[in-house]
């Protein structure tokens, strides 16, 4: 039922009015107080109603924070003394879908125990329902102000800065830096849950629009989010799009100190790991989502965590991926150094891809991993099997939702990188 990020697929079919009452039925009997919030998409207003009736029924007090940013909610758990938090989202996902992702008091999703524990009551479905006295109550709230609040305790940044908020629910970000003293201009600010503008997910095709601006107008950097503002990417003042392997390596270099040791998912490129061993900074490999990357940002010496498709973790501020805060942080980068020149000093190597259709992920991928671990020495098997050789590496991951093994290879050479993918497609067959 949960996948790393929550429970999200089609409305009407896989997430229903009904799936929701359920699973406030099951927060709702282990919770005194639920904080929940959801992005545009109007399906939001059916499944935030269920959700809600079904924590009540048990007792549970809910704190209603409307449309709201995803790092907003799982902020705001521990601002209104709440137990957890509930996001009605399907993040970057097409409009058609929605989902329910939940948070811990520490501003953490749920862990593999918490989700498990919640899908077991659910399938139980012996919550102790209360009386018509007992009913917890709902209440109305606005965590956007203390949102804003946390993030602009710094310095004034002089910047024009471009923010693309995608339809989506990421408002935070652009009051965040007009506080702090930005010239700020947006582009698709009007929340709406059909996404008009673009597609929600700010990839390089969909901020195209963002990209002409930054590059044709007298801007210092772009930004942009996705539906619930957890995700953020950035163009640099000549227009470039920074890819995210780009942006991680720059936050992580930013965060960290010499010793300490940044989380990335097993497919982060290897220019990543290049630039931070520069710094003495290391990395710890997660498997690719952004609650194993927040898990493994609770270690003491892990600074920053963080995933290439955008989501970004400072645990000394919060474990959940914060897309305006994260969008401060790239203006105070911008603000001391232009990013375009920032990139200048950032190694870049070929990456090549490629996906093999099969009958048997699980067969097929448990056959793969034997053969390479009888083979290689460096290998490791957290999400996938990833081979690490002196000049790059090769992954090979079953895809979560297709029947498909996904091939991963990088190296400093191109034909290199050529001859590792197809090592990897060898062992699939």
């Amino acid at each position: 039922m949960f996948g790393t990020s929550g429970i999200r697929g089609p409305v009407g079919e896989t997430v229903t009015a009904e799936l929701s009452l359920r699973v406030g039925r099951a927060l709702g009997a282990e919770t005194d107080r639920v904080v929940v919030g959801r992005d545009p998409r109007e399906s939001g207003n059916v499944l935030v109603d269920a959700l809600t009736a079904g924590l009540r029924e048990l007792g549970t007090d809910v704190v209603d924070l409307g449309v709201a940013a995803t790092p907003t909610v799982a902020r705001s758990v521990e601002w209104e003394r709440a137990d957890a938090g509930v996001v009605v989202t399907a993040s970057h996902n097409p409009p058609e879908d929605n989902g329910l992702k939940l948070w811990q008091a520490s501003g953490q999703a749920y862990d593999t125990a918490g989700r498990e524990r919640i899908t077991e009551r659910i399938a139980a479905d012996d919550g102790e329902l209360q009386r018509w006295d007992s009913l917890g109550e709902r209440r109305t709230a606005d965590g956007t102000d203390r949102h804003v609040a946390a993030l602009t305790a710094g310095d004034d940044l002089d910047l024009s800065v471009a923010v693309d908020l995608g339809n989506g629910a990421g408002g935070v970000a652009v009051e965040a830096l007009i506080e702090l003293g930005c010239d700020v201009e947006t582009l698709n600010a009007q929340p709406d849950g059909r996404f008009p503008g673009r597609p929600s997910e700010p990839t390089a095709e969909n901020c195209v629009a963002l990209s002409t601006l930054v590059a044709e107008g007298e801007y210092d950097l772009g930004i942009a989010h996705d539906g619930d503002a957890d995700r953020m990417r950035a163009v640099a003042g000549d227009g470039t799009y920074l890819e995210g392997d780009a942006l991680l390596a720059l936050f992580a270099a930013e965060a960290a100190e010499e010793g300490e040791r940044v989380a990335v998912p097993v497919d982060t490129s290897l220019a990543v790991t290049d630039y931070l061993a520069e710094r003495d900074v290391g990395v710890v490999r997660t498997p690719v989502g952004d609650v194993h990357v927040a898990e493994a940002a609770t270690a003491p010496d892990v600074a920053f965590g963080g995933e290439p498709s955008g989501a970004w973790i400072w645990p000394e501020e919060t474990l959940c991926p914060d897309g305006p805060l994260a969008a401060v942080r790239v203006a105070e980068l911008a603000a001391a150094e232009p990013l375009e020149s920032r990139l200048e000093a950032l190694p870049s190597y070929p990456i090549r891809r490629a996906n093999v259709e099969v009958d048997e992920k699980e067969a097929t991928m448990a056959a793969v991993a034997d053969a390479i671990t009888a083979t290689y020495d460096d290998v490791e098997t957290l999400d996938g099997v990833r081979v690490g050789t002196d000049d790059g590496w090769f992954l090979v991951r079953a895809s979560g939702t297709q029947p498909l093994i996904r091939l991963t290879a990088e190296a400093r050479r191109a034909d290199r990188a050529e001859e590792l993918l197809e090592i990897a497609r060898g062992y699939v067959g």
